[in-house]
């Protein structure tokens, strides 16, 4: 009888306001799953970030699921999260065999194997034919050639014991495609990153070496997904953009695909040209991040970044001009870190605009030449993560930073960004290629969104809101008749009572989208508005399966009268919403 196998991804020890950042199972699980079908394993990806809001469940689905053996994906911030399933599952069935893999179980090993008695085996670095060897031999009870499979490690005699370094998969095309058997938005096209970041655990984990997944095996894996109906993705890589003539060709691929998708990348400031960033954007590109880290020279050199200011700045200008969000990561708390240095990096802010920006305290993590230098300066071991800590901030081991003074550092840059953010979007020049117009307008009305509904829409620090909201719809709409630029843009002038203004904006946008239900309702709500309630049913009475457009034709039946049809109109909407509850109930949601 075939091994039952689960792949889970767990909980992480702290809370967070938002989960975006660790909602998503790493991608690697999903190759290693993929690897164990492709053999005729049972295999199930299971994704428990959040299942710490119901215990019970755990226990729960480990009987009903009754595996044989369990990999956990361990990072830093999960791995007692991954330490309670283990437990949990062991309680159910001790002869289920626990692995660990991922980045804090391949820098701590022994620490885990050490402490850890939960813990059976686990794979170092790359895991796609470590995890299948693995199993074989488990599944032959094949202890000797365990001994021979390259990056594990286990216990032998009681002692903590690797088997060597894992072997890189050189060509990693070989590799099934992970889409052909799962879903997933984060996507990588290469493994490995050339540069050495001292906060960074990314050369050491995949080599500096960096390995590429040709353009067709990438564009494979984006099609398979979009034909299940995925059209939004994050490109994982450390660095997309390695790879000029790569980057265009499979911006070239998607094009000539008709896959009409949206995508988000990752890179550096020093690879990136106008060719890149031009095929990037017509490919559907909509967020680059670049990691800045510092306006000064002084910490960058710290973080062995080798980026200089004047590529800063011509990069992110660049970037926006072709109508791709430059989004910009700073680290703050950082050895030498002063006002002074603070300053720097409010006055690069001002001078690159950057449209968002993700501010970090400097993390301590292993793996890294910052988690090195930590070790030999408190002379301590792996021990320091028997504490139930996610993380070592670097100014907890530096006497000459204070807990008060980083996060007066943090306020001082977060205000400071916030407070000008209004000013960094009014002076948008975009290039003028006709062939970008559609997607000018896409950005601008996405920049104008999330100062209407998004997150600076709720951010108080904000200034300007609904002003730049406003002028950015208006600005989209001198590009290309944008869905969203009209529907935003007709409620902030109904907010503002311009009834007649809406009317005469929302009758054009019905005239490019005249199946749109949300354009019509927004118009109808003008008309009864301005007491014109025949005009406002025109635009409800044909969208008979959605609730509110009855719901407000049920409105003006009332005010005209027209008691029928306005119970008609109750009694259609109480039919949707019984069928609405069958189904959900049919579905088991």
């Amino acid at each position: 009888m075939s091994l039952k196998i689960l792949l889970i991804y767990p909980y992480c020890l702290e809370e967070r306001g938002k989960d975006y950042d660790v909602r998503p199972v790493p991608i690697g699980v999903y190759y290693i799953g993929a690897l164990l079908r492709e053999h005729g394993y049972d295999i199930e990806i299971l994704n428990w970030y959040n299942i710490n809001k119901f215990p019970e469940k755990i226990s729960e689905l480990l009987e009903q699921k009754r595996p044989d053996i369990i990999g956990l994906s361990v990072l830093q911030a999960n791995r007692w999260g991954a330490l309670e399933i283990a437990k949990a599952a062991k309680k159910l069935n001790p002869d289920v065999k626990i692995v660990y893999g991922g980045v804090a179980a391949t820098f701590l090993w022994r620490h885990f194997l050490s402490h850890f008695s939960e813990v059976d085996f686990i794979v170092l670095g790359e895991g796609e034919y470590t995890f299948l060897n693995l199993v074989k031999g488990l599944e032959k009870n094949d202890l000797e050639a365990l001994e021979k499979t390259g990056g594990l490690a286990f216990r032998k005699n009681g002692t903590p014991f690797r088997t060597g370094e894992p072997t890189p998969v050189e060509d990693i095309d070989r590799l099934p495609v992970p889409s052909k058997y799962f879903d997933y938005q984060h996507v990588v096209s290469a493994r490995g990153c050339p540069w050495n970041c001292t906060f960074c655990g990314s050369p050491r984990f995949w080599g500096r070496k960096v390995r590429f997944h040709s353009p067709d095996y990438f564009v494979d894996q984006l099609e398979l997904l979009y034909k299940k109906g995925i059209n939004f993705f994050y490109v994982s890589d450390d660095t997309f953009t390695l790879k000029k003539n790569r980057v265009i060709e499979i911006c070239r691929q998607i094009i000539k695909r008709g896959l009409r998708i949206t995508w988000q990348a990752i890179s550096r400031v020093d690879c990136v040209d106008e060719d890149i960033l031009y095929w990037m954007r017509l490919a559907g590109c909509v967020q680059i991040s670049y990691g800045v880290e510092s306006g000064s020279k002084k910490m960058r050199d710290f973080f062995n970044k080798k980026t200089d200011t004047a590529t800063i700045k011509k990069t992110f200008n660049l970037t926006r001009s072709y109508g791709i969000l430059a989004r910009a990561y700073f680290i703050y708390g950082s050895p030498g870190e002063t006002w002074e240095t603070i300053q720097e990096s409010i006055d690069l802010i001002h001078e690159t605009r950057p449209l968002s920006v993700v501010f970090y305290i400097l993390d301590i993590y292993p793996g890294t030449a910052l988690y090195d230098d930590f070790k030999r300066r408190k002379n301590i071991s792996d021990d320091i993560w028997l504490k139930k800590i996610e993380d070592i901030m670097y100014h907890e081991t530096d006497p000459r930073l204070s807990a008060d003074q980083i996060l007066a550092f943090g306020r001082k840059l977060r205000t400071d960004y916030y407070n000008n953010l209004h000013r960094f979007t009014e002076h948008l020049n975009l290039v003028d290629k006709k062939e970008l117009y559609k997607a000018h307008a896409d950005f601008c009305t996405r920049l104008a969104m999330t100062f209407q509904f998004g997150d600076y829409a709720h951010n108080k620090q904000v200034q300007n809101r609904e002003q730049v909201a406003e002028r950015l719809f208006k600005k989209a709409l001198t590009y290309y008749p944008d869905h969203h630029a009209y529907l935003g843009l007709g409620i902030i002038y109904q907010k503002k009572r311009q009834f007649e203004k809406s009317i005469k904006l929302l009758e054009e946008g019905v005239q490019h989208y005249p199946g749109s239900q949300q354009i019509n309702i927004c118009l109808g709500v003008s008309y009864m508005n301005t007491g014109n309630f025949q005009k406002a049913l025109s635009c409800f009475l044909p969208f008979k399966n959605s609730p509110d457009a009855l719901q407000r034709a049920a409105q003006c039946y009332e005010i005209l009268g027209d008691i029928e049809n306005m119970k008609a109109c109750k009694n259609r909407i109480q039919s949707l919403q019984t069928f609405s509850a069958r189904q959900t109930h049919f579905s088991g949601t």
